[in-house]
């Protein structure tokens, strides 16, 4: 039967005066013609709890997680109470409503978080970022906190807490990770000391990993972005441990260290492994550390110097400066397809360019130029 207002007004006229649907006033008019005049009062509704709403024990876990580790957001989150056996655990969108409504998610540090694009080396080992974070006061000195990162699987490799940032200091720590995790194909470091010299110089340290044989390479200059996984590990280093204690000594801060990256390498989901842990993805490398250090061998015929005291060589009458750290070892002159251009070489590693085919107007026992080398720089 269809329903009519009094007073011969239509519904939709109705409607229109009392600015609602004609669906909400042919409900209202259906409930008056059933119920009568009760069914026009405001009605008490009861809370009902719905099926999928977190539980209070779920959402205690969380919140006690994030209080343990309040860097995370609610990916890795989630992905820890998984890992740690949890049942029922809410979805990503979940976690996110229960920090915000906690007050744990700031909406503008919501913004800040967007995907980008990833560039990995495909196995571990292929490279290690290594770098010193910022140095920091404790009681007792300083610590410079030595950081070592796979870039494959983000493993943490090593994490030291020095009282200084010389050679010798990382040279000990490196031995020691290549004893435990065998060697890397190369090592990515910035352009400071210990393992940067004078311009493209090397120092004591890189000729000492050169002759075992791992490649060092070093970010562009001003730009910390080359070696982006470090530097992105410095901020979670200093968020979820450096600013959160107060620091006594170095033993302490090695102490501290410790369990940091194991909780790093085992516990911590991270999100460039689809929040898998870095121990997940890591296996140490093939390549022992030897015993003694190796010294380069060439092929019968190569073309070979061996490098004076202060760090040069000669050929062609010519004085070519190689660096002082390589001072008593042979390097080889391998030619190029260019006429006269020649690739200097310690072992399988090319240092530099020598040309030369160009007239000498330097005055005798002056160094000639060593040119910096890449793969496009000549043809082999």
């Amino acid at each position: 039967m269809e329903l009519s207002a009094a007073g011969g007004v239509g519904v939709s006229e109705l409607c229109r005066r009392f600015g609602i649907s004609r669906k909400t006033g042919y409900k209202w008019l259906g409930r008056y013609a059933r119920e009568g005049h009760e069914a026009l009062l405001d009605q008490v509704r009861t809370k009902t709890r719905r099926s999928n709403q977190t539980g209070q024990p779920v959402e205690a876990e969380l919140l006690a997680l994030r209080t343990e580790h309040p860097t995370w957001g609610p990916r890795k989150l989630r992905r820890r109470l998984q890992d740690l056996g949890g049942t029922c655990v809410p979805a990503v969108s979940t976690v996110a409503r229960l920090l915000k409504r906690s007050g744990c998610i700031a909406p503008e540090v919501s913004q800040q978080h967007q995907p980008w694009q990833r560039f990995v080396r495909p196995e571990p080992n292929e490279l290690w970022q290594m770098d010193f974070k910022g140095h920091f006061a404790m009681h007792s000195g300083r610590c410079h906190p030595l950081t070592v990162l796979d870039d494959h699987s983000r493993y943490l490799v090593g994490l030291f807490a020095c009282g200084n940032e010389q050679m010798a200091t990382v040279q000990g720590h490196l031995t020691e990770l290549f004893t435990i995790h065998g060697m890397p194909g190369t090592i990515l470091c910035d352009n400071g000391p210990p393992w940067a010299g004078s311009g493209p110089e090397h120092t004591l340290l890189t000729v000492w990993l050169l002759r075992l044989g791992v490649r060092v390479t070093h970010g562009r200059p001003f730009h910390p972005q080359t070696q982006g996984k470090d530097e992105r590990f410095h901020r979670t280093l200093k968020a979820d441990l450096l600013a959160r204690h107060d620091w006594s000594d170095l033993r302490q801060a090695q102490e501290r260290f410790d369990a940091y990256r194991r909780l790093y390498n085992h516990d911590r989901p991270h999100e460039a492994l689809d929040l898998a842990v870095p121990a997940s993805r890591y296996r140490p490398s093939p390549r022992p550390m030897p015993s003694r250090l190796p010294v380069a061998e060439y092929e019968p015929g190569e073309l070979v110097r061996f490098v004076k005291s202060k760090g040069e060589i000669t050929f062609k009458n010519r004085f070519y400066y190689v660096g002082r750290a390589f001072a008593g070892l042979p390097v080889a002159l391998r030619p190029t397809s260019s006429d006269g251009v020649y690739r200097l070489c310690y072992a399988a590693f090319t240092l530099g360019l020598i040309d030369s085919s160009t007239p000498s107007d330097l005055p005798k026992g002056n160094y000639h130029p060593l040119q910096s080398y890449t793969s496009k720089s000549v043809t082999p």
